[in-house]
């Protein structure tokens, strides 16, 4: 039987952070009014002419550089020959033979095994409208989104020595989270997939394994989640398979995933180059990009997820699993970083972040950003824990009042008289007094029952209202039961 292995390309989308429209002023926002955000040179109306957005070029410049690209010394606008009905110009505005950034990678841990998924292009182009399908067989197109700044990011294959291409739905998965981080750290895009400012567009064939030549290829349209792209690449992955052994043959064709069947579906025959009929966008003029503009933007980009996850294990001994966690937003990294640098264990930290922290984030649906939680104060009640001046069970009731409150740790600790008792005289008396109420589960203790320790441990903290020390509520109980 023939053994098939994948050939996955990945195009993806990315509408840039910028107030502005790619060669216009319209302002650039999520919904509103239809066709409220239009103007003659969006919608290529006669005698209206292009400019370009300086800050998008930037946005990307930054994108393409952080991603390991060589920018290119000169480059120019194309357009892009096709007609659709959320194109008003019937062209786009894009680059062709000759993209501002090319050779670049994105590096994924997908399975357990990292690798460096080749980058062909970073080029920029302008968004298309939005058709909004509606009962009686009716369409209707909103161009607000026309002329949006888009960076598209196209993947290599075949890909060049050193370097790897996508070989599963996973690892298709797991280069878009990683790209998307990337983008989030360089601020350039807000990546809301829900809200189509990040799309991605998986090119899937098959072919023999060993077999130098590509199969035929089709294109999955504007997928919109991670599950999305696992699920469609997974599934059209199979049903090539299954056409070619059923002695049937794979069209060039662009395809939707239908999420409520679980399917592809053909959308149209996908077209080829050529019938684009590219040409040098005769409006606008070439752009030259020198090393003081690309030294600047490379000086703004941040430490990247990837490197920064490497340094918090190595630098703090934190595990590959909490430093993924930390390491999701740059917000969240900075945080743990600025307290991990001041803390005498930056373990407990990444433990507290990843824990309490995170669970209080999520309940709240607040950023991390905009916690009334701070780097110092965290560390501050870390050290009242190693002081012993509170024990962990406190700890955590403190850490949420700091959270929903903005009050420091030793505030809170004071106003509420939280400090643990330590005295030896005080514990022994909350422990005899649990002893004498629980003289049945005392026998049942002296009798073999060992887990009846913690039972008297609660009972002994429920005494002292949470307050005892733990460790010498251990010590004091054991010498009192005899054990």
């Amino acid at each position: 039987m023939i053994e098939y292995e994948p050939v996955i390309g990945m195009e993806v989308h990315v509408e840039l952070q910028t107030k502005s429209k790619m060669f216009c002023g319209c302002a650039v926002d999520f919904g509103g009014e239809p066709n409220t955000r239009c103007c003659p040179v969006c919608l290529g109306l006669p005698g209206s002419l292009p400019v370009v957005n300086e800050r998008a070029i930037e946005l990307m410049t930054k994108s393409a550089v952080a991603l390991g690209c060589s920018i290119a010394p000169r480059c120019i606008f194309h357009r892009k020959n096709y007609y659709y009905p959320d194109m008003p110009k019937n062209y786009q505005i894009s680059q062709y033979d000759n993209p501002i950034g090319v050779d670049g990678y994105v590096e994924i841990f997908a399975g357990g095994k990292g690798k460096k998924i080749a980058i062909r292009r970073v080029h920029m182009e302008e968004d298309a409208g939005k058709l909004l399908h509606v009962e009686g067989n009716r369409s209707l197109v909103d161009y607000n989104r026309a002329g949006t700044p888009l960076m598209e990011i196209v993947t290599m294959n075949p890909p060049p020595t050193g370097y790897d291409q996508i070989e599963s739905a996973e690892e298709a998965r797991e280069y878009l989270q990683r790209l998307r981080q990337i983008l989030l750290y360089l601020g350039v895009s807000d990546c809301k997939m829900e809200e189509g400012s990040m799309r991605c567009e998986p090119n899937i064939s098959i072919k023999p394994k060993g077999q130098v030549e590509f199969g035929t290829k089709t294109e999955i349209k504007n997928l919109n989640s991670f599950r999305a792209v696992y699920m469609g690449v997974d599934y059209e992955l199979k049903r090539q398979e299954k056409v070619l052994r059923e002695g049937g043959t794979i069209v060039q064709e662009t395809r939707r995933w239908d999420d409520s069947r679980g399917v592809t579906a053909s959308m149209r025959s996908k077209e080829f180059e050529q019938q684009y009929r590219y040409f040098p966008e005769p409006d606008l003029v070439p752009m030259v990009f020198d090393d003081e503009f690309t030294g600047r933007l490379r000086a703004e980009i941040p430490e990247l997820p990837i490197a920064r996850l490497r340094r918090f294990v190595s630098d703090y001994g934190i595990t590959e699993a909490d430093a993924e966690v930390l390491t999701d937003s740059l917000e969240l990294a900075e945080f743990y970083d600025a307290c991990a640098k001041r803390s005498k264990d930056p373990k407990a930290v990444a433990n507290w972040l990843t824990g309490e922290f995170l669970r209080l984030v999520n309940a709240s649906g607040t950023a991390v950003a905009d916690t009334k939680i701070t780097p110092d104060g965290l560390c501050d009640l870390l050290d009242l824990i190693d002081k012993g001046t509170i024990n962990r069970n406190i700890a955590k009731n403190v850490f949420e009042e700091m959270f929903n409150t903005g009050k420091s740790a030793g505030e809170i600790v004071k106003d509420k008289g939280l400090e643990q008792v330590t005295d030896t005289s005080a514990i022994e008396a909350a422990i005899d007094a649990v002893i004498a109420a629980h003289p049945k589960e005392v026998e049942r203790f002296k009798a073999g029952e060992d887990r009846l320790l913690g039972f008297f441990v609660g009972q002994i903290m429920r005494e002292t209202k949470g307050k005892a020390n733990p460790g010498m509520i251990n010590e004091l109980l054991k010498g009192k039961l005899g054990s």
